[in-house]
């Protein structure tokens, strides 16, 4: 008999993403051996309230798995609270927890790879996150899975035995960091992370993602990879909390289970260079950037 980790999914006013997760979600292998726990968080406005019953209406019909609860919120929690509260819920009890948002698609061998994963490095203190989803990487030849000091927020699971290093007052992430560390913590400078930090802590964002990344980062922890992309985010249509209209961090999804892992514990050297490649390129030129601004505005404005 098979200990597999829990599903929490976060959803909220999305009716449309949340049934795509979801239908994507019951194509996976072991779906109907996996316990789902589904947490919509409560209106923020009067006028979410319709999007918000009509994603509970339809998690409240969901079937396909070993079981399904809908835990609704009265009030509103906010993503990164309802994310924390119901992750440090279901490690509590499980042990581990596999963690999707209301708005990624998966590869029918997603939850086959998060309990391989989760089995095999179950007693590997350094081993913090398995992520899901990987960067579009220019380097083929990688190997399928690999570990990187990133924390993806895509898809994603993790242990009990990690959570507990969960920081999350961001002053007492902050002082931790020296210049170097923020060098590191950056990716050499070629990703946002550290403007991420700043931004939470102005209140310019709500990020657990960037204060999970932090407080693994600075325990020394790894989190594994694959080299192909298990999960497509279709968040990136304006309607996310923190996404914008981007295509960059679009991938195909793979098609085919994962077999091989690492024997060793030790941050992959090769995908490193591939990660910083992409970050360090993600955005273009200045003219594909302005381009891609202009029709961000445009899009926006016409919905508006």
């Amino acid at each position: 008999m098979q200990s597999l980790a829990p599903i929490a999914l976060f959803v909220y006013n999305r009716p449309d993403h949340t049934r795509r997760t979801i239908s994507y979600l019951q194509k996976n292998l072991l779906a109907d051996e996996s316990r789902l726990f589904i947490f919509s968080d409560g209106a923020k406005t009067a006028a979410d309230e319709d999007m918000v019953r009509e994603v509970r209406d339809m998690a409240a019909q969901v079937t396909g798995f070993k079981s399904v609860k809908l835990i609704s919120r009265k009030q509103n929690m906010g993503l990164a609270n309802s994310i924390i509260d119901g992750v440090t819920q279901l490690v509590t009890e499980f042990g581990k927890v596999i963690v999707f948002e209301d708005d990624l698609l998966s590869s029918p061998y997603t939850l086959q790879y998060f309990n391989e994963s989760l089995k095999r490095y179950k007693e590997e203190e350094k081993v913090m996150h398995i992520g899901a989803y990987m960067f579009p990487l220019s380097n083929k030849a990688l190997p399928e899975t690999f570990f990187h000091r990133i924390a993806t927020s895509w898809g994603w699971a993790t242990w009990d035995r990690a959570w507990k290093n969960f920081e999350p007052d961001i002053d007492q992430l902050i002082t931790q960091f020296d210049s170097r560390k923020r060098y590191q913590f950056s990716i050499e400078g070629t990703g946002n992370f550290w403007k991420q930090m700043m931004e939470f802590k102005a209140r310019k964002n709500n990020s657990w993602a960037i204060r999970w990344y932090a407080s693994i980062f600075l325990k020394g922890g790894l989190a594994l990879h694959p080299a192909h992309s298990l999960i497509h985010n279709i968040g990136h249509d304006g309607t996310g909390v923190h996404s914008n209209i981007e295509h960059m961090y679009g991938v195909s999804v793979a098609d085919k289970p994962v077999k091989q892992f690492p024997n060793e514990v030790n941050e992959n050297l090769k995908a490193h260079l591939a990660i910083r490649h992409f970050l360090k390129n993600r955005k273009g030129t200045l003219l594909q950037r302005g381009l891609r601004l202009m029709k961000q505005w445009k899009i926006k404005h016409v919905k508006k």
